[in-house]
């Protein structure tokens, strides 16, 4: 008689540093688009995480997104990531609009002593669905951006980390009595990865 298996799949530090780092990617790229950062045209439509993903076509922005999640899968690998912030703020003023936060928990047995997980690949992309889908939503719950903006990556690390030339020391951008939406995690058995998201209150609201 044919037994039914579990299928589960071997996850590797360097896998999940992969699968961590491609999935800021997709993510800065969604933000960027349902937030209006750039403009819609600016975009193509593509399919990632069985849903439909949209990535930018603009050199500049590409290119920075490529150097970045290579330089954070470094850093996951190395066990030396906490967080990564992507920041949207206004162009003619500066003042911080949204932070959108992914902070990171690493499991340190895996760094220590390059042992592997098990979990299964459909497991780990259906929890990543669920953050995509959320960010697709934003729409339905963060204020309008109704004026030029652009955005800002910060990466916070442990203090012992070698910082490439091209990264600048910056201040947290914060915002000041910040309103929260915290969005659902994903978790790779190596890399678990927390999804916040911290806007301006709408003086609206407060009257």
């Amino acid at each position: 008689m044919a037994s039914k298996t579990a299928s589960r799949d071997i996850i590797t530090l360097r896998g999940s540093a992969a699968i961590v780092s491609e999935f800021f990617g997709y993510a800065a790229n969604s933000i960027l688009y349902n937030r209006g950062v750039y403009p819609e045209e600016s975009f193509v439509k593509v399919k990632k995480y069985g849903l439909p993903m949209l990535l930018t076509q603009d050199e500049g922005v590409k290119s920075f997104i490529a150097n970045l999640t290579a330089q954070l899968s470094e850093w996951l690998e190395s066990g030396k990531l906490q967080r990564i912030v992507l920041v949207i703020m206004s162009k003619s003023t500066n003042e911080v609009l949204e932070r959108w936060n992914f902070s990171i928990e690493t499991n340190s047995e895996v760094v220590e002593t390059g042992v592997s997980k098990e979990k299964s690949d459909k497991e780990i992309m259906r929890e990543i669905q669920a953050i995509m889908r959320q960010i697709a939503s934003s729409i339905t719950y963060l204020p309008c951006l109704d004026e030029t903006c652009v955005f800002d990556v910060l990466a916070y690390t442990d203090k012992d980390v070698a910082v490439p030339f091209t990264w600048i020391e910056s201040d947290p951008k914060l915002i000041a009595n910040p309103q929260m939406v915290k969005l659902h995690s994903f978790d790779t058995k190596i890399h678990k990865v927390n999804t916040l998201v911290s806007y301006k209150n709408d003086e609206w609201d407060e009257q």
